[in-house]
């Protein structure tokens, strides 16, 4: 018997979760600016594979606040769950992007390697990068709070890539800083495949997650402690006992379906009482939980697999 307590969780904070998306664009933009002109100044391969990760940052920014838009839609006729899954593309087509520019990136240190060229005014252009960076990891940080706060898997997504630019942009800084103290031009290029090969990393496992998430994995399993501690707990108290619990999340959403056996000698309003409170009270978790739960009789348990065995 399904409880609508907690259809919506994220619902009442859309303004404030899409506001956060809008952060991610309004930094994108700026660290791009500030990366192309320290690519300009400085003709250096490594910048620009810098200013061309904060250009995929720009898109993923733009896919993370129309992923959100859709997401936090109640549910309707054609998607009686939500559309929190929404959240999984937008990771995914990060994951995406961010193979993309890894190819560009690798494209033009290859061409350099190929046909050398001078850097020019590396200091001008080193500090003009680090402001950059200094506006992402500020961003980043307050990305990766709002995912926590609002179990959103596409600002997560976002808050990671940035804190991953953060690093990226450090080791290019660092290498173009050694390139004008010892002259070796050849560093320049052989860090920004280095750069390429970190970012394919950090997609690789964007793609992973969203996988599995379009898959419906199960919750995490301090949450799945909490839900079967609720389940016992009625159990115990009532002399009832419960079976076959699934679980599966959707981007902020969790989903939990448990079969809860009763005495046959109960009336079903008794056991429908049970069920509700059982309901309410895994609802009422920081979970934030749907909860369907099934009433069956004791002695006769439908023949459904129990995958949750207690």
């Amino acid at each position: 018997m399904p409880s609508g307590v907690s259809a919506d969780p994220k619902a009442e904070h859309l303004p404030r979760v899409t506001l956060y998306a809008w952060l991610s664009i309004g930094a994108a933009l700026v660290t791009i600016g500030l990366k192309t002109a320290a690519y300009l100044a400085t003709n250096s391969v490594g910048l620009l594979s810098d200013a061309l990760e904060s250009g995929v940052n720009l898109v993923a920014a733009v896919v993370t606040l129309l992923a959100l838009r859709i997401a936090l839609r109640p549910p309707d006729r054609e998607h009686e769950f939500g559309h929190d899954k929404a959240e999984y593309f937008a990771s995914g087509v990060e994951g995406g992007m961010i193979f993309v520019a890894a190819l560009v990136i690798v494209v033009s240190a290859v061409w350099r390697l190929w046909v050398p060229a001078d850097l020019e005014s590396l200091g001008l252009g080193m500090v003009v990068s680090a402001v950059a960076s200094v506006v992402n990891l500020v961003v980043a940080r307050v990305l990766l709070r709002a995912a926590r706060r609002h179990h959103s898997i596409a600002l997560e997504a976002d808050g990671d890539h940035l804190m991953t630019d953060v690093w990226t942009s450090a080791g290019v800084i660092a290498a173009v800083a050694i390139v004008a103290v010892t002259g070796w031009s050849i560093l320049d290029p052989l860090i920004a495949i280095a750069v390429a090969l970190n970012i394919l990393r950090i997609g690789a496992r964007l793609l992973h997650r969203s996988g599995m998430g379009l898959l419906d994995t199960t919750i995490a399993a301090d949450e799945r402690r909490v839900v079967v501690e609720i389940l016992d707990r009625h159990a115990a108290r009532e002399g009832t006992k419960w079976r076959a619990l699934r679980t599966r999340q959707a981007g902020a959403r969790r989903f939990v379906d448990v079969h809860v056996l009763v005495p046959g000698s109960w009336s079903v309003q008794r056991g429908h009482e049970l069920c509700d409170r059982i309901e309410a009270e895994l609802e009422a978790t920081r979970i934030k939980t749907n909860t369907f739960t099934h009433l069956e009789p004791m002695q006769e348990p439908s023949g459904e697999p129990d995958l949750g065995a207690q």
